[in-house]
């Protein structure tokens, strides 16, 4: 057998051990292993001495490991065991994680719950085991995907600066535009109370009654000048039924010192050269002066959103095949007939621009809605860009100093069921009957 320089320190070493310690073999000791070392080193040399203790260090360690690896093992494991199988009923908990829901505090483990926190504390685990020293794991969270925590990219907004009012007025179409009638929505109650208020009229005079024809065979008289407005043909016989009437439909507009009919537009601040106008359109003769219609003002009033302007007229069971409302871009023209033979006109300059294609009229029982959707989404200042021309309203009537008499067939009067337009218009102005 043959030992390397290592080996045979290490054994002189332990020879050396076995003897008995005393002060002469301590030094002795101490000595021979410097010698034996410095015996190596001379024979074998300094690679040879660590040839041999890299040898003996590779032959060795593997051992020493696995021993001294093993013991720890299972030291612990059955010093552990032991612990456990002792004290398995130490330790009473909860494997479950804390709740907190709607005031009440309790375990997931348990059912049981609680209002007041002290109680939640003192509950009594529900399971036992062994004690430990290691914290428990945290509950597992799943990772919130949704899209509401993502950063959403950012857009950029531009805005446009309002325009300035040379501007708008520089853009603004022209008030001479064609003007299209918008679309009337009739709201169910409405048809509702038109249907009643026919029922009602029918009651009243019934088919084929003595009075009703009584009233549609009238006696006309010779000498009898017909009632259609700008007509002065006199009734002389049957031969007149014949003859075609000239009249004017409209009626008589006076504002601002203009004398003028609606259905013509001719105007003039002669009343002389008015009421010899000749008439503009074509029809038969009427020799018996119908019920007149009533010319009248109503409340409105008007809103906006981003979107769209709202005119309110307060006109009460308004007759939808009777009344029209035609607009423009920058101009509307309303005409609405209402209950009792009643008529609001108005035409309004509006102060910005509309689209007409999706405007629209509502008639409800008691209002007119007439719905603008703007051109462009802006805040209008006021309703009206200038003062409309409308038809004239009581209080604005002008009455000129020979006018002794009025056109016949029209009425100035307030609606028994709105406001004046103006905020002193309690009077009523009223105009009698032009002399044919």
């Amino acid at each position: 057998m043959v030992l390397c320089p290592a080996e045979l320190v290490k054994c002189r070493m332990q020879a050396l051990h076995e003897m008995k310690v005393t002060g002469r073999t301590a030094l002795a000791r101490h000595s021979s292993t410097w010698a034996t070392v410095k015996n190596i080193f001379q024979s074998e040399g300094l690679l040879g001495f660590f040839q041999g203790l890299t040898s003996t260090w590779l032959r060795e360690v593997p051992g020493y490991f696995f021993f001294f690896g093993g013991y720890e093992v299972s030291r612990s494991f059955f010093t552990q065991a032991g612990q456990c199988k002792e004290d398995l009923d130490s330790c009473v908990y909860h494997p479950g994680v804390p709740i907190f829901h709607d005031a009440l505090k309790g375990w997931s483990c348990c059912k049981k719950r609680t209002t007041d926190f002290s109680e939640f504390l003192s509950i009594k685990g529900c399971m036992k085991g062994c004690h430990s020293i290691e914290k428990p794991p945290e509950p597992f969270r799943p990772e919130d995907t949704s899209d509401k925590l993502k950063a959403k990219p950012s857009t950029e907004l531009i805005v446009q600066s309002p325009k300035s009012a040379e501007k708008m007025q520089r853009e603004r179409p022209s008030s001479d535009e064609p003007r299209q009638p918008l679309l009337i929505k009739v709201s169910r109650s409405l048809e509702q109370t038109l249907e009643k208020l026919k029922l009602a009229s029918k009651n009243q005079c019934p088919e084929g009654g003595s009075l009703c024809r009584a009233e549609a065979i009238p006696d006309v008289r010779p000498g009898t000048t017909c009632k259609n407005s700008g007509c002065k043909v006199i009734y002389k016989g049957a031969e007149n039924e014949t003859e075609a009437c000239i009249f004017h439909p409209g009626v008589p507009v006076f504002h601002e010192g203009m004398k003028y009919w609606s259905c013509c537009g001719i105007k003039t601040t002669d009343f002389s050269v008015f009421l010899e106008q000749e008439g503009c359109s074509t029809g038969k003769h009427s020799w018996i002066k119908k019920e007149d219609k009533k010319l009248v003002s109503c409340r409105q009033d008007w809103h906006q959103t981003s979107s769209q302007v709202v005119v309110t007229i307060y006109a009460k069971n308004p007759l939808p095949a009777l009344s029209s409302v035609t607009a423009s871009r920058t101009v509307i023209d309303v005409h609405i007939m209402f209950e009792g033979d009643k008529v609001f006109q108005a035409k309004l300059d509006l102060w910005g621009v509309i689209d007409v294609q999706k405007s629209f009229v509502n008639m409800v029982p008691t209002k007119v809605e007439i719905t603008l959707r703007k051109a462009s989404p802006m805040t209008w200042a006021k309703l009206e860009h200038l003062q409309s021309s409308s038809q004239p309203r009581p209080d604005q009537t002008e009455t000129d100093p020979m006018d002794a008499e009025d056109p016949e067939g029209v009425q100035w009067e307030e609606s028994d069921d709105s406001l004046s337009w103006s905020e002193e218009g309690d009077e009523e102005g009223e105009e009698g009957a032009v002399s044919k």
